[in-house]
């Protein structure tokens, strides 16, 4: 339907005789009395019809004037309707949009059908002739009745047809509602990096892997100020929130960089330094190995023996790890500096534990051996312990409970019957304590977890 039949012409008699109309109403009273007479004669004027033909022309015209206001509200809602489905086809490519843009062009096909018919209709009669009869005009008021009543159908339908893109009409309207705002969003975010960047040189940081990954972003920002319109609405929103999240992401680490950069030097100080004590305390563990050798059998420190030679190799490596994390952040290479600290940070916990260890190994066999009831009775305590709260509200323990109690006593008594022997092994006999008091400490937890999920 388009612009060109909104309205049928007027016809040049009923001009002539709205003109005629106006030009008595303008002349003096006098004057108006002498030309109404000539006004309704013959010469030019029109023939009226009295009683049933003026009746059946006045209800042509009525028919006329109906469906010309019900093909104006047909247009007028296709037109609306073409509007919100061009929205959606904008943002939404689903089966149920393209089965929307199907529908509503075969609703236009059936629109352009009743229009025609209402035309044709409209262009077939002329109801301001002179000579019309009352038959013509009773046909036409048939026919355009016939017209207006088709077009109010068509009406309906295509209101229907409207009413049911409800939800596909509001999804493409939020999407189109946010479509400025992510795209500016992403613009300013761009420009934020930017700003971070300039400022993070400006104080001497060369931040080249920030810059390079902002400068790959240069297309995406192309491709939104290309718009909507070439690229789609949901891949420009899509867009938009990548480089929005992407920028963000650069900004945050320039803002970061100078902090970083602090750390690293922190790091590097306070590793040196660390590395250098540990070096002075590697050098305790041989004496102290000495000690053990000379007090205890060979199973109680044995495997303390490459403690010494293994602690010299760590520190080494981390002095060399430290040299190039230092080469790494005066070439600001950022992550390399930071993993070859966390290399040299693994390395010197790794030797301090070693260390450690040999100090804490001769301490203990030292303790144990001056009085080992001391250990006996803690370890004791803890299975007596657990065997208190598996007995509490029962009359006999639960298998899964006694079980390893029992072996754990078991395992207690072995132990210490193995400390009657002349060279006593004290590192397996703490073992041993070691293992059993873990066994009643997880008996003890099962139990109350029992207990608890039952409460």
């Amino acid at each position: 339907m388009t612009a060109t039949h909104a309205r049928p012409r007027a016809r040049a008699g009923g001009s002539s005789a709205v003109r005629d109309v106006v030009v008595l109403m303008l002349l003096p009273v006098p004057l108006l009395a002498a030309a109404l007479p000539a006004a309704f004669a013959g010469g030019g004027t029109r023939r009226w019809f009295g009683g049933r033909g003026e009746s059946q022309r006045a209800e042509a015209q009525a028919a006329k004037d109906a469906a010309a206001s019900a093909f104006y509200e047909l247009d007028t809602a296709q037109r609306d309707l073409r509007i919100s489905i061009e929205t959606i086809t904008a943002v939404d490519s689903s089966p149920a949009a393209r089965k929307a843009v199907d529908d509503f062009a075969a609703l236009g096909r059936r629109i352009d059908e009743v229009s025609h018919t209402y035309i044709t209709a409209v262009d077939a009669h002329d109801l301001d002739r002179d000579d019309l009869e009352p038959s013509v005009a009773a046909r036409a008021r048939s026919e355009l009745a016939t017209a207006k009543d088709e077009l109010v159908r068509v009406k309906a339908e295509l209101d229907r047809f409207a009413q049911g893109l409800g939800p596909l009409l509001g999804s493409a309207e939020t999407q189109l509602a946010r479509l400025a705002p992510a795209v500016e969003r992403a613009r300013q975010a761009l420009l934020g990096a930017s700003n971070a960047l300039d400022a993070v040189r400006a104080s001497g940081l060369r931040a080249d892997a920030l810059a390079a990954r902002l400068a790959a972003l240069a297309p995406e920002l192309t491709k939104l100020n290309q718009g909507a319109g070439r690229h789609g609405v949901t891949e420009t929103l899509q867009r938009a929130d990548r480089v929005l999240r992407d920028a963000e992401a650069v900004r945050s680490e320039a803002d970061k960089l100078p902090e970083r950069a602090a750390e690293i030097d922190h790091r590097l100080v306070s590793l040196r330094t660390r590395a250098q004590a540990l070096t002075t305390r590697a050098g305790s563990v041989e004496p102290v190995l000495s000690e053990l050798r000379r007090r205890f059998s060979a199973v109680c420190w044995q495997d303390l023996q490459p403690v010494p030679e293994q602690a010299a190799v760590n520190v080494r490596q981390a002095e060399e790890k430290l040299k190039e994390a230092a080469q790494a952040r005066d070439e600001q290479r950022w992550a390399d500096a930071t993993s070859r600290l966390s290399t040299v940070r693994a390395l010197l916990n790794a030797t301090d534990e070693a260390v450690s260890a040999a100090g804490d190994r001769l301490h203990r066999l030292d303790d144990v051996a001056k009085d080992p009831q001391q250990e006996i009775q803690r370890t004791r305590f803890a299975v007596r312990d657990a065997q208190r709260l598996a007995m509490d509200g029962r009359s006999t323990p639960d298998p899964r409970h006694a079980r390893p109690l029992d072996d754990a006593v078991a395992r207690l008594d072995l132990a210490v019957a193995a400390l009657d022997g002349r060279h006593p092994d004290y590192w397996r006999f703490l073992t041993e304590t070691e293992a059993v008091r873990r066994t009643a400490a997880r008996v003890v937890s099962e139990i109350r977890e029992e207990r608890g999920a039952g409460a």
